[in-house]
C-alpha cells in the first residue's frame, strides 16, 4: 500500500498543487494536520482537500482558527488565525471542528499525529525520533515542527515529511513524501512551487511581513530558531 503523506499545508494552495501534481499514483492522500493557518488560501486548500479525499488530522493552527490557542501562541499566528477565522465560512469551519487530533490507519500499520502521540501541540524534532514513540504502528507521521526527516528503527520508522505551505529547514520548496508500508519504505520528496503567488496574495491582504520572508527563504524569524534536517537513518 502506498501512502502519499503530507503536513502543515497552512492555506498555501500554489505549494499544495504543485505536490498533488508531482504525487506519483498513490493508494490514499494522508495530512498530520494544520490545513489552514499562515497562508492566504484557507477556502481553497479546504475545497481540495475534500476534492481529492485528502485523510487528515486536526493541528494546533486549525485548532487555533477555531478559537482555541495553547499556551505561549505567538502574537503572528494568533493574527493570522483570526484572519482566516473571519474568511472561511460555518461549512468549512465545521470540517475543521470535525478533524481528530490523531488517526491510526492501514489496519494500525499507520499512525498519523501533529505533534507527539497523545501531546497534540508537542514538537517532536528529528532529534527526538526514537523507537519509544513507536507503538503497535509500522510508521509513525507525525507533522509541527516544519523539518522534513526520518529515521527507521527495528520496531519500524519515525517521519515527518515536511511542511507543504511553510517549510523551515532552509529549504523554500514544498515538501512530502511517499511511503510503501508493505515495504517498510520512506522517499521524501521536494518541489518547486510558484512561491510568489503565495507571496503576493499574502501582500495583498496585509498579512505579517515576516511570513513573506519565510517561504522566501524556508524559515521563520519568531519562535524556535531554524533546524537543519537530520541525516535520514536507515
Amino acid at each position: 500500500m502506498l501512502v502519499g503523506l503530507i503536513s502543515d499545508v497552512h492555506a498555501n494552495r500554489p505549494a499544495l498543487d504543485a505536490v498533488l501534481d508531482a504525487m506519483p499514483a498513490v493508494d490514499a492522500l494522508v495530512h498530520a494536520g494544520d490545513v489552514v493557518g499562515y497562508g492566504p488560501f484557507p477556502g481553497d486548500v479546504i475545497e481540495r482537500f475534500r476534492a481529492e479525499d485528502i485523510v487528515s488530522i486536526q493541528g494546533n493552527h486549525d485548532r487555533a482558527v477555531l478559537g482555541d490557542f495553547h499556551d505561549n501562541f505567538h502574537e503572528i499566528p494568533k493574527a493570522a488565525a483570526q484572519w482566516t477565522t473571519e474568511r472561511l465560512t460555518d461549512e468549512e469551519l465545521a470540517y475543521l471542528d470535525d478533524l481528530p487530533v490523531e488517526r491510526e490507519l492501514a489496519d494500525g500499520r499507520l499512525k498519523v499525529v501533529h505533534g507527539a502521540p497523545d501531546k497534540p501541540n508537542t514538537y517532536t524534532y528529528p532529534e527526538d525520533f526514537s523507537a519509544d514513540l513507536l507503538g503497535e504502528e509500522s510508521v509513525l507521521a507525525v507533522g509541527h515542527t516544519h523539518l522534513q526527516a526520518k529515521a527507521r528503527f527495528d520496531a519500524g520508522v519515525v517521519v515527518n515529511p515536511g511542511s507543504v505551505g511553510l517549510p523551515r529547514d532552509g529549504d523554500w520548496r514544498a515538501a512530502y513524501a511517499v511511503v510503501d508500508l508493505d515495504a517498510g519504505t520512506v522517499d521524501l520528496r521536494r518541489v518547486e512551487y510558484p512561491r510568489e503567488d503565495t507571496q503576493d496574495a499574502l501582500a495583498a491582504h496585509d498579512l505579517p511581513e515576516v511570513l513573506i520572508d519565510g517561504l522566501e527563504h524556508g524559515e521563520l524569524v519568531f519562535g524556535r530558531a531554524k533546524r537543519s534536517v537530520s541525516d535520514s537513518v536507515e
